[in-house]
């Protein structure tokens, strides 16, 4: 059987992280949705996405395909009724289509309302999955739990120094090369999971859940709190609590960050914080790329969202429930705008464009330290979205 995630009205929803991915590949709990559906399946996955993301996120149909929908999280009942579904089935919930088996000719009425002229089967089971760029870190605690279970089954963690204080031992998990001195965990509330090559490194004090994906850091002293996800080649130190890094981000240095999703390829600034409360206790709204409006998120923590290859400088202010685009350089005193477009430069004293060609410089720069290569196609995708969020820095 050919397996294929794709996107619906979710990718909208999730931007700015979904700009450069399909919803799929975002990362919640230790895994992305991608790799959870891969274990769950033991299969590998193509994608039905956007067509400017279709060069680098393919699509393999074959004569018989199962199409998931990429926001929706697996579960083990949820698996069996997607293999059992039959040609010309459609798996739902409500308006919800969470997966169909479809022949290689009808493979994109997915996308379309005429997959209703299929057979429906209604799903009663339960089911999870992510619409909004919060639910990211309100579910995380859940996603990581799960994945911790699924990753470490019948698996024994590597020892654990005895330079570190441990409490809740049987939740804690070290993978092959995993570093950990002179450090506190504390997994009594929530598994900690120390991906391959990752470190703690002293003095670091940490309450699960959390995860730390292949190759990330904990610096020197940092301060964690559950549901916390470092992806991979995540570096961070200070204050965390509640965010989700998908990968190949930094926040080296002392600061706060709460209730927070970073892309790929972000920096935060030293002594860079954000706030996940305001001072009258009452509910976030977060800037929604589809109303093009503050839409209420019924979350009384919310801090911040940011997009991929985005960067603040030294000692930036992010207020509550900030969405910061991809390709941005924010910097100077003072709280800059709680909706801070693509490709913006700038901070409380204004905003200009980010030229693309010198936002190439850097990227290429910031992805040759990882050995990473930004390559044309990586490119034809960056300059896609150049154009199509232009009309949010006219104003500028």
């Amino acid at each position: 059987m050919n397996y294929i995630l794709f996107d619906d009205k979710a990718w909208d929803e999730l931007l700015p992280l979904s700009f450069t991915r399909p919803v799929a590949e975002m990362r919640v709990g230790i895994l992305t949705i991608r790799e959870k559906w891969e274990k769950y399946l033991s299969t590998n996955f193509s994608f039905l996405t956007k067509k400017y993301l279709a060069q680098k996120y393919v699509l393999e149909i074959a004569t018989n395909n199962i199409l998931i929908n990429g926001s929706v999280l697996p579960n083990a009942d949820l698996k069996k009724a997607i293999q059992n579904l039959k040609v010309d089935e459609c798996l739902v919930r409500g308006d919800l289509i969470i997966a169909a088996h479809l022949q290689s000719s009808e493979v994109n009425l997915v996308l379309e309302d005429e997959i209703r002229t299929k057979k429906t089967l209604e799903y009663s089971g339960d089911i999870a999955r992510i619409f909004k760029p919060y639910d990211i870190f309100t579910i995380n605690e859940k996603q990581l739990q799960a994945d911790f279970d699924l990753i470490t089954k019948g698996r024994k963690s590597h020892p654990i120094s005895d330079t570190v204080q441990v409490l809740g031992k049987e939740n804690i998990f070290l993978e092959d090369g995993a570093k950990v001195e002179f450090a506190c965990l504390n997994a009594q509330d929530g598994p900690i999971y120390i991906g391959a090559d990752a470190e703690i490194m002293e003095g670091s004090l940490v309450r699960g859940p959390l995860a730390m994906c292949e190759h990330s850091v904990l610096k020197m002293g940092a301060k964690v709190y559950g549901a916390t996800t470092l992806g991979p080649y995540c570096k961070c130190g200070g204050e965390l609590n509640n965010v989700v890094l998908f990968g190949y981000s930094n926040k080296a240095h002392d600061g706060f960050l709460g209730n927070a999703v970073l892309g790929e390829w972000c920096n935060i600034g030293a002594d860079t914080n954000n706030s996940n409360l305001k001072n009258n206790y009452s509910d976030v709204k977060l800037w929604s790329y589809t109303s093009e409006r503050f839409e209420p998120t019924k979350l009384q923590f919310c801090g911040t969202i940011m997009g991929d290859h985005s960067k603040c400088g030294i000692n930036t202010m992010l207020n509550t429930g900030t969405v910061i685009g991809i390709c941005c350089n924010v910097y100077g005193a003072g709280f800059p705008r709680n909706f801070i477009p693509s490709f913006a430069m700038g901070g409380n004293h204004g905003f200009r464009e980010y030229r693309l060609n010198a936002f190439f410089d850097v990227a290429k720069l910031v992805m040759k330290r990882r050995n990473i290569e930004f390559n044309d196609t990586e490119r034809d995708i960056i300059s896609h979205i150049f154009e199509s969020t232009r009309k949010y820095r006219e104003s500028f």
